[in-house]
């Protein structure tokens, strides 16, 4: 892939994981939010370990690479993809895809203390204040229903969902520096995370959950919204961030945070109807002001070393 077409493919990245938002939003009308999770990991599962297997490759079976895998199943996949889900039964999917970029802040604060070279400065902090002001802004939405309305507590979820993203991410940087491949990482995190969830969905009734849905019972547009979620929003969608990853570098990979909320909005907002009132501007704007000071020497770095010399 050249450097051009890696471009290309970020812009694709960007629109696929920003859609996503719109098919969890349709696809909880119909289906119990694990279940969703659990379709959902189950094809990019099948997926990811088939293209290790073309390559000649398997999941490893050490036990520190079990333990990497467990705990990115659960942390990084399980957790976030169940709280966004859940929280979307609630909140529409613009809100959703916004709120989802506060993980950028809370990478931050994680790395903070975990590497050396990641330290908070006045600058990421300034960004942070600007970020997570742009959260308060958005909630003043739900609080101002009255009490912890539904939609506040499902945007508590999306924002639970980002810490867990930090914490994963963290976690993951770690363990593929350490020990295991990439795309191995993501191959066996979701295999645990599809084992999970297809647990998880058939023992919700035991807990007074919803049990889970007959597919053949589902409207066409559910069922679309599902597959593509688990074949081109995470398979594919993994597939294209590890092949830019690996051309651009993670720190201009890392860019795509920009376009993901926006693609969001105004998916949401076309083709749910969904609002988007001066409250969810302006929120929307100090988050994505807050990550662009977070990047921003970042960039610049970038940018000088691009020059020609």
């Amino acid at each position: 892939m050249t450097t051009k077409q890696a471009w290309g493919a970020f812009w694709v990245l960007g629109l696929i994981w920003g859609s996503s938002f719109l098919f969890i939003r349709i696809g909880v009308e119909q289906l119990p939010p694990f279940q969703l999770v659990f379709i959902r990991t189950a094809i990019a599962a099948i997926g990811l370990n088939g293209v290790l297997l073309l390559r000649g490759k398997h999941l490893p079976t050490d036990r520190k690479s079990i333990r990497d895998m467990i705990v990115l199943g659960i942390v990084n996949t399980v957790l976030p993809f169940g709280l966004i889900t859940w929280g979307e039964q609630s909140i529409s999917s613009g809100i959703a895809s916004v709120l989802q970029g506060t993980a950028a802040f809370f990478t931050l604060i994680v790395a903070h203390f975990v590497f050396a070279d990641e330290r908070i400065t006045n600058r990421k902090l300034i960004g942070l204040l600007l970020g997570f002001g742009g959260v308060i802004t958005l909630s003043s939405r739900s609080l101002s229903e009255g009490g912890l309305s539904a939609s506040f507590i499902g945007e508590l979820a999306i924002v639970a969902a980002s810490f867990c993203y930090a914490l994963g991410g963290t976690y993951g940087r770690k363990a593929i520096q350490n020990r295991l491949e990439p795309m191995m990482a993501a191959a066996g995190a979701m295999t645990i995370a599809a084992i999970t969830t297809g647990i998880l969905a058939h023992i919700a009734p035991l807990l007074n959950g919803p049990a889970p849905v007959l597919l053949s019972s589902l409207r066409s547009d559910v069922v679309i919204a599902t597959l593509l979620l688990g074949l081109l929003n995470t398979f594919v969608a993994y597939l294209v961030y590890y092949s830019i990853l690996e051309q651009l570098g993670a720190a201009r990979t890392s860019m795509v945070t920009y376009i993901v909320p926006v693609v969001g909005l105004i998916l949401g907002a076309i083709i749910l109807h969904e609002e988007v009132d001066s409250r969810l501007i302006l929120g929307a704007a100090l988050i994505f002001a807050g990550i662009g000071v977070v990047n921003l020497r970042l960039n610049n770095k970038w940018m000088k070393r691009a020059r020609p010399n």
